[in-house]
């Protein structure tokens, strides 16, 4: 078996012939994705040493802390990584960390090329790896599938130029446009596929928030259910008077994952005594229109080295995300369902804009299909009128 996974003597052989830049580089960013959720704060990188045609070693980074890509296939290739090419979806780095800088232990193995996807955006790295390996008399090339490399690590790159996690906004509606019936009743709107896929998210994301009326309304563990099992993130509970019960499932649930409650300065001391003595990890940030600063809860989950967060808010947590410009991505389900209703909440409160011409722009769109519900992600550019 191979180290990086269960592979067929079929896929070997497929791995193994002989390919262009964009082939093994593609295999590089397969492996990568094997680390999704388990690197932060480090990216997902995967790499593939290849010697007269031949794939001779592939490794991935599994956790932070531990061996790099780089490290880990030219381990697996030994002396054949000698006049070979490596093909990384990221640029080596060439600083010390939590590991030694892989430059290094390229130009140890002999490597004769290196192709990168991209750049590191790291301030630390940044060119400086690839221009070592240059002088160092190795052939580099650079921008290989750029595009999708940048994709995958998208998170990381927005984490570490700006200290910022990557916001992802999750919503759930009806055809026609409702979050929950009148009288507040929400589950279920899409079917287990899409449910399941939200489960995927939650184990990829380092942090999952709510606000206070979410808990109080549902009591969700906002725990990570896959059949394969899962990592639980971070809970991050929006809850500027510490209404939060001590009774809360994010806080009784048995989950590893810490539960931070982010209150306002108007929190009564006695409640947040009695949270952190269940177990919360309570932070007073600044309030902002009555409720704790969204801006300054991501500086603070920054400085927490969290890397990405999964909003699963009600309609005035979308709003206020959305107003503070502090949403990167939607993924936005639509379930062939209809409650009607003109009191049905929608996914999003506020005032909204009342010039169609001055709606926030979804970018980048891709329609997948989870059972019989439709999910729509994509980018946002901008933000909502306060």
């Amino acid at each position: 078996m191979h180290p990086c996974g269960n592979d067929s003597a079929a896929q070997i052989a497929l791995d193994t012939s002989v390919g262009n830049d964009e082939t093994y580089m593609r295999l590089a960013l397969d492996l990568a994705r094997r680390g999704r959720g388990r690197t932060s704060p480090n990216p997902m990188v995967g790499a593939v040493v290849v010697r007269d045609g031949r794939i001779v070693g592939r490794g991935f980074h599994e956790r932070a802390g531990g061996p790099h890509a780089e490290v880990v296939a030219l381990r697996e290739a030994g002396e054949a990584a000698r006049g070979a090419t490596l093909y990384v979806s990221l640029e080596p780095c060439c600083h010390t960390g939590r590991t030694g800088p892989c430059t290094e232990a390229i130009l140890e193995a002999g490597v004769a090329r290196v192709v990168a996807a991209m750049k590191d955006p790291n301030p630390l790295v940044a060119g400086r790896g690839l221009e070592r390996l240059r002088r160092a008399g190795l052939e580099v090339a650079v921008g290989v599938l750029e595009k999708e490399a940048a994709r995958l690590n998208e998170a990381f790159c927005k984490y570490i130029t700006t200290r910022l996690p990557f916001v992802v906004m999750k919503v759930a509606m009806t055809l026609d446009g409702k979050i929950a019936t009148r009288t507040g009743a929400s589950r279920w709107i899409t079917g287990p596929e899409a449910r399941a896929y939200v489960h995927v998210l939650r184990d990829t994301c380092d942090a999952v928030l709510v606000g206070i009326g979410t808990v109080l309304a549902d009591d969700p563990a906002l725990t990570v259910r896959l059949p394969e099992g899962g990592r639980d993130p971070v809970r991050v509970v929006l809850d500027s008077r510490a209404r939060l019960p001590e009774t809360a499932r994010v806080l009784t649930g048995g989950s590893p994952a810490p539960t931070i409650v982010a209150v306002t300065g108007s929190a009564p001391a006695g409640r947040v005594r009695r949270l952190e003595e269940a177990g919360a990890q309570v932070v007073v940030l600044p309030e902002q229109d009555g409720r704790v600063s969204l801006p300054a809860l991501l500086e603070e989950l920054g400085r927490r080295e969290i890397t990405s967060v999964l909003v699963e808010g009600g309609a005035t947590v979308h709003a206020a995300a959305l107003a503070a410009g502090v949403v990167d991505k939607v993924v936005w389900f639509v379930a062939p369902r209809i409650f009607g209703g003109r009191e049905a909440p929608g996914p999003v409160g506020g005032p909204g804009v009342t010039d169609p011409a001055a709606a926030l722009a979804v970018e980048d769109v891709e329609v997948t299909r989870y059972g019989p519900d439709i999910c729509i992600e994509g980018y946002v550019r901008g933000r909502l009128p306060v």
